[in-house]
């Protein structure tokens, strides 16, 4: 799964921890998604998004 959050975060001058405390999770979690390494549950993608001031299809590509 593709995603956009390093996209979304710079625009809003976030740094990964800023984005991770505000998820209430670690800087790795958010390393991890940006990387695409990592597939958030639906309530983490929902607040990333939240926190982005975005929506989760805008920060997400669930196609292949």
């Amino acid at each position: 799964m593709k995603n956009r959050i390093k996209e979304f975060r710079t625009r809003l001058d976030l740094t990964q921890d800023d984005l991770a405390r505000q998820a209430g999770v670690r800087r790795e979690t958010i390393v991890f998604l940006e990387q695409s390494k990592y597939n958030p549950s639906l309530k983490l993608a929902h607040d990333v998004a939240e926190i982005l001031k975005t929506k989760i299809d805008a920060l997400f590509n669930f196609e292949d």
